[in-house]
């Protein structure tokens, strides 16, 4: 049995506050506080249950049992890791509570008509960036969780569009048989299953999920739609292990069979998916960082922010890279990481208490829940560069939930980049659309100047 520490029962608390302050506040805003909470959850409140509970030993290639916990001994280590975190935590919670308040007796605005040229222009990013992932797998440029760059930096570039894509369609698709709006969501759900276990990475699926749930917030909700939320969930959390298995080599296969052998069964369906929240080693990352040494001023930190809004072509040099850096800088000081080159979720909290302390955690937090609010904000727009900009990329990508200030101005940048495409494509549609009018009304008029024609020969004696 799992001891039950201090620190586990402050962050199944905070995590519960945020869970009912959500449930006071409507429309999107409620699904996207609830995704926060179930994220944390499983980074923060299963893995050091699952450690507490099984104290693996560290093996290479397992994530969970992070050597450097176990060597202080697990209660100890987690103990020491976990008070920045409950402090985030909590003080997050409190700005769920205090807006849950404000908004309480005021009506929920209505959201916009969707704009006429909105659904062809996902329809046509979607298709761009499934051929870009078709281009991608066949190529062999397919990338994974963690790359620091692709070997085809266009063709990435364009998946983007997929993502962004799929998931507007999933939120705004209304089609006029029922039928064909679930077959066409069903299709969308599991071309995001399928390729999140191709590149081995939770986002595209924890996307579509999102989608599915701002769909519902938006339309509203029954138990049937309830129950078809949990069950996409529970099948995406148990079944992520098993789709991902089937890209793997035998002895791949055999290699993660051993290390989950160490396991208890029931913890070991889950097991692939938990590595996937991986906060809690960013939580130790900036716990044996920040003991010796200082991160870095605010003047770098602030600057590192605002230029990675600018495109690298116009910066005339190499932008600051959030994941890269915390894997050679923060984990480097406690892990050898000279053979590695990998991109690691920071998180807010991580972030900020290295930047400055109780004072840094709370300016991070208070930042994603800026962010979370903007994102609400733009889906109810009708106009697509905040609709992809802000809402759409906010809730596909994993910016609200495992990133701090500079990976969050890192998406937002390349986000804004990929914006300009699907503009571009929006501006298309509308041309085309602009000429077929008035080819239609062309034809129309010719018709009745020839009906007007006949009609006065047949009157003429």
């Amino acid at each position: 049995m799992a001891p039950v520490t201090a620190e586990l029962v402050a962050v199944a608390g905070a995590l519960a506050v945020i869970v009912v302050g959500a449930t006071l506040i409507p429309g999107v805003a409620r699904v996207l506080l609830i995704a926060q909470a179930s994220y944390w959850a499983m980074s923060y409140l299963a893995r050091p249950v699952v450690l507490l509970w099984c104290r693996p030993r560290p093996q290479y290639g397992d994530s969970i049992a992070d050597p450097r916990l176990a060597d202080l001994g697990y209660p100890f280590a987690i103990s020491q890791v976990l008070p920045p975190v409950v402090f985030g935590l909590w003080v997050y919670a409190g700005l769920v509570v205090g807006y849950a308040l404000w908004r309480r007796g005021r009506p929920e605005p209505p959201y916009a008509k969707p704009d006429p040229r909105l659904l062809p222009t996902l329809g046509i990013s979607y298709g761009l960036g499934m051929l870009a992932r078709a281009g991608s797998y066949l190529s062999g440029s397919i990338g994974g969780a963690g790359d620091v760059a692709s070997s085809h930096p266009f063709i990435d570039f364009l998946t983007m569009l997929g993502a962004i894509g799929a998931l507007g369609m999933i939120i705004f698709v209304r089609l006029p048989r029922p039928g064909a709006t679930a077959a066409v969501l069903a299709i969308l759900v599991v071309g995001e299953l399928g390729w999140s276990a191709l590149v081995e990475s939770k986002t595209p699926i924890m996307g579509a999920a999102l989608g599915i749930a701002v769909r519902f917030a938006v339309t509203g909700w029954t138990r049937a739609k309830v129950a078809g939320m949990l069950g996409i969930a529970l099948a995406a959390i148990g079944g992520f292990g098993r789709l991902q298995s089937f890209k793997e080599s035998p002895s791949a296969r055999a290699s993660g069979a051993l290390l989950n052998a160490g396991y208890p069964g029931p913890v070991q369906p889950f097991l692939s998916a938990l590595r996937r929240f991986d906060l809690l080693e960013a939580a130790t990352d900036s716990y044996f960082y920040r003991s010796s040494q200082h991160w870095m001023s605010g003047g770098e930190f602030f600057g590192h922010a605002v230029r990675s809004l600018v495109p690298t072509q116009l910066l005339g040099g190499e932008k600051y890279h959030a994941g890269t850096a915390w894997a050679e800088q923060v984990r480097g000081a406690s892990v050898d990481m000279s053979r590695i080159q990998v991109s690691l979720a920071e998180g807010n909290i991580n972030e900020g208490w290295l930047f400055g302390g109780h004072a840094g955690v709370v300016l991070c937090v208070a930042f994603t829940f800026a962010l979370l609010l903007c994102s609400t904000w733009a889906l109810r727009g009708r106009y697509i560069l905040a609709l992809i900009c802000l809402g759409l990329a906010l809730v596909e990508l994993p910016v609200l939930f495992e990133r701090g200030i500079l990976g969050s101005f890192e998406v937002l940048g390349k986000v804004l980049q990929v914006s300009v495409l699907v503009w571009l494509v929006y501006l298309s549609v509308g041309e085309y659309q602009r000429v077929r009018a008035e080819r239609t009304v062309s034809v129309r008029a010719c018709l009745r100047t020839r009906v007007a024609g006949l009609q006065t020969l047949q009157n003429d004696p």
